[in-house]
């Protein structure tokens, strides 16, 4: 079989409508528009939108303010007292273990740890981002933090 061989199943293909072309094609005259009015018309009908004449939609709501920055970065917060209460002396935080301890929902979400509470236990953490106060307090209680962050 080559391409040269293939067809559309029987009754697949049909023609094309060809309106305006004489009484003959059955779309002559009038082109299966009907009579006059809005419709019949090149260009006629209702825009998208438009509701009967009330007030649409999009011109009911109003303008709210300011707008969304679609180039931000979302980082799931994770303060140091969550990782003191969750993790033992001498463990690695990673986002692998924050999921598997329930902490983080999923495993491709970007984390920032923050400097909320107290830590108590050594450390080693392996995320994101750390402000300046989360890694004081880290490396305070013996741990370090690791890049990228």
């Amino acid at each position: 079989m080559e391409i040269k061989d293939l067809k559309p199943a029987e009754g697949f293909k049909r023609n094309r409508k060809r309106v305006g072309r004489g009484a003959g094609s059955g779309y002559g005259k009038t082109s299966g528009r009907g009579l006059n009015g809005q419709k019949s018309r090149a260009g006629g009908g209702k825009g998208v939108g438009f509701e009967g004449g009330q007030t649409p939609l999009a011109r009911r709501l109003p303008k709210l303010p300011g707008f969304r920055n679609f180039n931000r970065v979302e980082y799931v917060p994770v303060n140091v007292n969550r990782l003191d209460a969750y993790f033992n002396d001498g463990d690695v935080v990673d986002v692998p273990a924050l999921v598997e301890k329930g902490i983080v929902k999923h495993s491709n979400d970007l984390v920032k740890v923050l400097g909320d509470g107290e830590l108590t236990k050594s450390l080693t953490v392996k995320v994101d981002k750390v402000s300046a106060s989360a890694k004081a307090k880290i490396e305070a209680a013996g741990g370090k933090v690791e890049e990228p962050c």
